[in-house]
């Protein structure tokens, strides 16, 4: 976890010095703002989806469907809200979110089909869920506990934070206080030994992937406050790919076994902080993705030890020179 921490350190030692308002913060109707808050807040649904792509990963598979989902939680929850109570909307929308994350997780644990294919189905299939649930129409709406989710406030920070918070804490605790970090930890290291010692490898394989598309409708849903509309067709695009490099990022390898939540949301963080960087210095958005992953690979490398000891090795050879 040192070398996405160090990449992170960087990047705001670089914005420090060239963009002095970066670290500018204000107080206003007893609320914090500032560009470091904006980076929370809009960080805020890359962290969710690394939390249960994290899990997802280190059993060994994939998840490439989360975008989709959150598509779908977001146009279940702008469907319903002005139909019903608050509540049942936001149960709605987790819950059918956890069933598509659930229908991944039979389809590999259960009946054994590739990760990539299976969550390539519902990420292909799940848009059009989406778009055919809305009409292909942007479905607006007017409600304030909904809008509360994305765009509201908690001792003083965006209710966002609050909400990553919870979600980080809860499954830290899940995984490290309880036997279910062993259980998936030997499910990703290795998936035959670990069903030799009596782990049910199937139902682990569906619960993470029910966690992943939990989280997934946890982002939708904030995505849609940010905006007050359901966007189909954009909310959540893409959003997979940044999931997966702030897990790998953050030190859990996709070979599966052994990971770290917090090194993921530190790679979610550093994957923000350098796009809010790149927009502040008015680089177009159609070419952020190249800088972003030039970090990307860049801190990757140097997670590497067969990597850091070549560049050890040429460094040791260039001083007696």
């Amino acid at each position: 976890m040192f070398w996405p921490v160090a990449g992170l350190g960087v990047l705001l030692i670089f914005d420090l010095i060239f963009s002095p308002g970066f670290f500018h913060l204000e107080v206003r109707d007893g609320h914090l703002y500032g560009t470091m808050v904006d980076i929370l807040n809009q960080g805020s649904k890359v962290i969710l989806l690394s939390i249960g792509m994290t899990l997802v990963i280190a059993s060994g598979g994939v998840d490439l469907s989360v975008g989709s989902i959150m598509a779908i939680a977001g146009a279940v929850a702008a469907l319903l809200v002005a139909k019903m109570a608050f509540v049942w909307v936001l149960t709605a929308a987790l819950g059918i979110a956890a069933i598509a994350g659930l229908c991944n997780g039979v389809l590999i644990g259960c009946l054994g089909i590739q990760p990539i294919i299976a969550t390539l189905i519902l990420m292909v299939a799940g848009r059009g869920v989406a778009m055919l649930l809305t009409g292909g129409q942007i479905i607006t709406f007017d409600n304030q506990a909904l809008t509360y989710l994305g765009n509201g406030h908690f001792l003083g920070l965006p209710f966002t934070v609050t909400i990553v918070l919870g979600v980080l804490v809860v499954t830290l605790v899940i995984t490290r206080k309880t036997a279910v970090g062993l259980f998936l930890e030997s499910v990703g290291d290795n998936e035959r030994a670990a069903r030799f010692c009596g782990i049910n490898v199937s139902w682990v394989k569906v619960l993470v992937y029910s966690c992943s598309g939990l989280c997934a409708g946890m982002a939708g849903l904030i995505a849609t406050s940010n905006i007050k509309a359901a966007d189909s067709s954009r909310v959540g695009e893409m959003m997979e790919l940044d999931a997966i490099f702030a897990v790998v990022v953050g030190g859990t390898p996709l070979t599966g076994g052994r990971f770290t939540l917090v090194g993921s949301v530190i790679g979610a963080l550093l994957i923000q902080t350098l796009t809010t960087s790149m927009y502040n210095f008015g680089v177009p958005p159609a070419v952020t993705p190249v800088p972003k992953a030039l970090v990307i690979v860049a801190v990757c490398l140097m997670q590497s030890e067969k990597f850091r000891s070549r560049l050890r090795g040429l460094w040791g050879r260039r001083v007696p020179a």
